[in-house]
């Protein structure tokens, strides 16, 4: 179980800067890097090279990074193994993998106990069966088998929603008692107080000895999609990729900046501008 301390919610309401005019010295306090990783690290699914390369480079100068998803458990596991990354928070904040730094061993935590997530998941399966027998085109995502702590409903990666069917099922999930949150791919539900905030929080705590109430300065954060608002509304430095502006129309807390390039190339612009400012830090 993890202690939560929610960071107060910024002023952020307006468009972003461009990540090109960040002034010297802005991240100069900043000791790594938060990211979300579906179309932030990632194109149809699989990490863009050039953003493989950039976690690297940020792992070579001894940047932590933490990626935060929606993406399962299941999912998560292959890619824990594979990108130099300290952890993942899969499942918007539920369940985290965690290396150890010493062995490489793998391991993982949850936020819920064994029986709160037994009962959940009954309740998550019949909302599931439901919102696809009441809203037309609505399917499980492909990747459902990998989830242990909520439910995720495909609008845009091998099935497509419009923006009323999107919000059908947001209604529904919400009605049944569920967190409902909209990603770049999928709309997921599920039953707790957890977040991608949370998450940060929990990873934070567990592997620095930090939180994010008071140590916000000292991370940037990465994202995409309404789902990472809750942390483009809690850290000072977070950056989208240029991708988050399709959903300029209904995002309600902004990151600070934007990147040029979307998705993988987009986090290796961040990558670039954290490290150009390290070194001139050290300078």
């Amino acid at each position: 179980m993890m202690s939560t301390a929610p960071a107060p919610l910024l002023d952020r309401h307006q468009a972003p800067a461009p990540l090109a005019s960040l002034p010297p010295g802005a991240w100069r306090g900043v000791q790594g890097l938060l990211t979300d990783i579906d179309d932030t690290l990632t194109r149809d699914g699989a990490i863009e090279p050039v953003a493989l390369a950039a976690l690297h480079g940020l792992r070579a100068a001894g940047v932590p990074v933490v990626a935060i998803t929606g993406r399962p458990l299941g999912w998560c596991r292959a890619l824990t193994a594979q990108w130099p990354v300290a952890a993942v928070v899969a499942e918007n904040g539920a369940v985290a993998l965690l290396r150890d730094p010493a062995t490489g061993a793998v391991r993982t935590e949850y936020v819920q106990d064994a029986a709160t997530r037994a009962r959940n998941a009954r309740h998550l399966a019949a909302v599931s069966a439901r919102i696809v027998a009441e809203v037309p085109g609505a399917l499980p995502a492909r990747d459902s088998a990998g989830r242990e702590t909520d439910i995720a409903i495909d609008h845009a990666e091998f099935a497509t929603l419009d923006e009323a069917r999107i919000a059908r099922v947001v209604a529904l999930m919400r009605a049944e008692g569920l967190v409902a949150s909209v990603s770049s791919i999928h709309v997921n539900g599920w039953i707790g107080t957890h977040d991608k905030a949370s998450g940060a929080d929990w990873m934070l705590q567990r592997l620095f000895g930090q939180r994010l109430a008071a140590d916000a300065g000292r991370w940037v954060f990465v994202g995409d999609s309404p789902n990472d608002e809750a942390l483009f509304a809690r850290l000072p430095h977070t950056v989208g990729v240029a991708n988050l502006l399709r959903f300029g129309a209904t995002l309600r807390h902004w990151p600070a900046w934007l990147a040029a390039s979307e998705r993988g190339q987009g986090f290796a612009e961040v990558a670039v501008a954290l490290l150009a400012q390290r070194r001139a830090a050290a300078a």
